[in-house]
């Protein structure tokens, strides 16, 4: 049964607070700029220079959304054939068969596996619970390393071939940058500081379960790694993140090291990443991850829909990660009684993170 809200219905935003969320952290690019040879670098400045234009292009002319009939799934892809300009050529709608392109597939299945998380596990009508159309550009840019959500659809790069493969290898990327979306309309979680870690350890999570789910893995098999098959061979790295061991993802000459904390005392402070929403990000994670292993099962049914309960009825802006700790363990005693084993799991994960 769907869970009733316990505020009013919100209204849909024109726009997010953060204005085009990319699953590629800056300091990542900034690192290929610095150590890499002159492609590698040449690659990651414009990889930087397009996220940059594109947050200006959104700033000025808004999103435009499209809407399907409620409760239906409608995917649409289009392909940008390497060139900025979205959305592209229609090259696969809902219902088609696959096509030659293994992007383009990637790209149609993983907004479907994430559709289909939201709707048949927390009764979810799409990404703004309203029957959003789910767009989606492929083969965007010449080497672009980088995949976002823009506020209306979905857009992928195709990596370089010498650090990053094509970015919709990996359906936790795709599940992640939807879930923006599905922030977007709910909690619209300010992109900085404490709430943009949070904004972007909610892409996580539900990344994380979309993989999860469709692989028919429980916590306890699933490997918590969010972008594995991304990286190419000549990485010296597993993934971009890890939620279960924050910080241990990558250690590459040319990537750097993997700067995710996993507890409160080691939380960056600085001003960079716009106050470390990659990489403050590990210390919620690794509390969903902690949580959810605690919990036992497949981590969707109970550890997820704490988690969704909270971003769709209790957080807001500005909400920081004591008050996320807080309402995620109040939620777990309404949901499955107080002092209960979910609830007791819940409470000692933030506690091994610091946050409680």
């Amino acid at each position: 049964m769907r869970e009733p809200r316990n505020r009013a219905q919100k209204t849909p935003q024109a726009s997010c607070v953060c204005p085009i969320c990319c699953i590629m952290p800056p300091y990542m690019l900034e690192h290929i700029i610095r150590n890499g040879d002159d492609r590698q670098s040449g690659m990651a400045f414009e990889t930087l220079r397009r996220s940059e234009q594109f947050r200006g292009r959104r700033a000025t002319v808004g999103t435009i959304t499209f809407m399907a009939q409620p409760g239906t799934k409608r995917r649409t892809i289009f392909d940008a054939q390497q060139s900025e300009d979205l959305p592209g050529r229609i090259v696969r709608t809902e219902g088609q068969p696959p096509t030659d392109d293994p992007a383009v597939n990637e790209a149609y299945d993983g907004a479907g596996a994430t559709y289909d998380l939201y709707a048949e596990i927390f009764e979810r009508n799409s990404i703004d619970d309203r029957g959003l159309r789910l767009d989606s550009t492929v083969h965007y840019g010449v080497e672009y390393d980088n995949a976002f959500w823009d506020g209306s659809q979905m857009v992928y790069g195709d990596g370089d071939g010498e650090l990053f493969n094509r970015f919709t290898i990996a359906i936790d990327v795709i599940g992640h940058e939807l879930t923006h979306g599905v922030t977007q309309y709910e909690a619209n979680l300010v992109y900085a500081n404490e709430p943009g870690a949070l904004n972007e350890s909610f892409s996580d999570v539900f990344g994380s379960l979309v993989k999860q789910r469709v692989l028919n893995q429980t916590a306890d098999q699933a490997d918590w790694l969010i972008g594995e098959g991304l990286l190419t061979d000549r990485v010296q790295g597993v993934a971009l993140r890890s939620m279960k061991a924050p910080g241990t993802a990558y250690d590459d000459p040319v990537l750097g090291k993997d700067p995710q904390p996993g507890n409160v005392k080691d939380q960056y402070r600085g001003r960079a990443d716009n106050g470390g929403v990659h990489i403050n990000s590990g210390i919620p994670n690794r509390a969903f991850y902690l949580a959810a292993t605690a919990i036992g099962g497949y981590a969707w049914e109970k550890a997820g829909r704490i988690w969704y309960l909270a971003l769709r009825d209790r957080l807001r802006s500005n909400s920081n990660f004591r008050r996320a700790a807080t309402v995620t363990v109040a939620l777990a005693g309404e949901l499955y009684g107080t002092e209960s084993t979910e609830q007791q799991a819940v409470r000692s994960a933030w506690q091994e993170v610091g946050v409680l």
